[in-house]
């Protein structure tokens, strides 16, 4: 599609990230498409943000009640956490290298679901989490 007048394009680039085993030699290749959020400007692409990670007085807080209500605390990562979740703004990016249409140069894509960098990525992130916790009858 065409941008829209007054719309903005974010760009994005190809990640190669790589894991390596415990003598330094290349066990899997990866490739990711993220957004160069950097680019956006609060008020204009997002509203607002959210911390990628909890602040330290938050854990020390909930470490502190585990302790003192002698429950069991578990942690779990999340592998791709930002991808799959809806965005709420329109968001369009600029066509990927390799992807480009000869045909239709100018065009970008409109995203529905969020990429990695992308300033609402936490955001949406975030109302899934706190949605589901909410519907399971937590407070």
């Amino acid at each position: 599609m065409e941008l829209l007048k007054g719309k903005k394009e974010v760009g994005v680039k190809w990640v190669f990230p790589y894991k390596l085993d415990k003598d330094g030699k290349v066990v899997r290749n990866k490739v990711r498409l993220v957004a160069k959020g950097y680019s956006q400007q609060e008020g204009i692409d997002y509203t607002q943000t959210f911390p990628l990670v909890a602040h330290l007085e938050a854990i020390g807080i909930l470490l502190s009640f585990v302790a003192y209500s002698n429950m069991k605390l578990y942690q779990m990562d999340v592998k791709s956490t930002f991808l799959n979740r809806i965005i709420q703004e329109e968001v369009y990016v600029e066509q990927p290298l390799g992807f480009e249409s000869e045909t239709l140069p100018q065009h970008v894509f409109k995203l529905n679901k969020a990429l990695y960098r992308l300033k609402q990525a936490p955001e949406a992130w975030y109302e899934k989490l706190s949605s589901f916790i909410l519907e399971n009858g937590f407070e």
